[in-house]
């Protein structure tokens, strides 16, 4: 029934999608993609451009048909019969000039079937909300461009949605309105309200979500939560001993190799104590011993390979160059 989420295990889910193919001139842009994503969750679809991210939440809202596969959104196998619940971004922009701010939230809130007038009313107090009350009855053509897409940002949120999908919701907004836009995520998933988001920015995909889809070359090679992801890669040690040598070397791995001062290592499987209880007894003189957690980059270039890594870094760059 429209409405009612499915159930995974112990979990509601807002989003179920199985073997997602979407084809254009014979060639697959989604490859049977499976996706999961839990209700009030802040999910991070995580690829670089041209991996297959818009495609595929098109797919998810109704936008386009998938060739294979199937969907349910907010309980619904069609996605149109819950477009009143949805608030969508889309990777392109685009408000009428000549609307002013408060009219423009009030129009896209009405494009998923919220009251006109409600829609100019909310639209004011989002505006007052998020610091742009000054701006409400300026026409968006009279407004800078990071200012116009957080118009658009508070239109798709106007109607209240239980899911909101962001398709490279930071492009184009400045370090301070990218922060403001990341509470804003936070405070809608603190209410519940499931967020979906592509990025081709790690940073914030390990800064706010709770679980990612790595997508590549139009498949998804991981999906789940991000500590898994980064449990793919053992946590790193860095060690600086007073001793340089002594029958302690033998309890370091195979793979320890020395930069100035420290060793660099992966943590053993046994754990760090039998490291330690060898150390101390071989009098290594252990002067520091730290661990680090594997990120969520080094995750990317394990599960995705480096030549997916390398695309997103270029994206990166280039974003920072616009």
């Amino acid at each position: 029934m429209a409405g009612t989420s499915t159930l995974d295990g112990d979990r509601t889910l807002a989003i179920e999608a199985r073997g997602l193919v979407k084809r254009f001139d014979g060639f697959a842009a989604v490859n049977g993609i499976d996706l999961t994503v839990p209700e009030g969750a802040i999910y991070g679809i995580l690829g670089p451009n041209g991996a297959g991210k818009t495609t595929t939440l098109r797919m998810l809202l109704g936008i386009i048909e998938p060739d294979e596969g199937s969907r349910r959104i907010l309980g619904a196998e069609r996605p149109h019969d819950v477009a009143h619940a949805i608030g969508y971004l889309p990777e392109e922009r685009g408000l009428y000039p000549a609307m002013k701010a408060y009219e423009a939230i009030a129009f896209v809130g009405a494009l998923r079937g919220f009251p006109l007038a409600e829609g100019a009313r909310r639209g004011r107090e989002l505006l007052e909300e998020h610091g742009l009350g000054y701006a409400a009855d300026r026409q968006i053509r009279q407004l800078s461009k990071g200012m116009a897409q957080q118009v658009q940002i508070l239109g798709t949120l106007v109607h209240e949605p239980r899911l909101v999908v962001f398709d490279e919701p930071f492009a184009g907004l400045d370090a301070i309105n990218q922060g403001r836009l990341e509470r804003m995520m936070r405070t809608l998933a603190e209410k519940g309200t499931t967020v979906i988001f592509s990025t081709h920015v790690i940073a914030h995909a390990e800064r706010l979500c709770d679980e990612v889809a790595i997508i590549a070359g139009g498949k998804v090679p991981f999906a789940g939560p991000v500590d898994i992801a980064r449990d793919r890669i053992r946590p790193q040690v860095r060690l600086e001993t007073r001793e340089s040598d002594g029958a302690w070397r033998k309890a370091l791995p195979a793979d320890a190799r020395k930069e100035g001062r420290f060793w660099h290592f992966s943590l053993p499987e046994s754990g760090v104590e039998p490291l330690l209880r060898a150390l101390i007894e071989g009098e290594a003189g252990i002067l520091s011993l730290s661990i680090e957690r594997a990120g969520l980059h080094d995750a990317f270039v394990a599960i995705a390979g480096e030549a997916a890594a390398r695309a997103l870094e270029e994206n990166g760059e280039a974003e920072i160059m616009k």
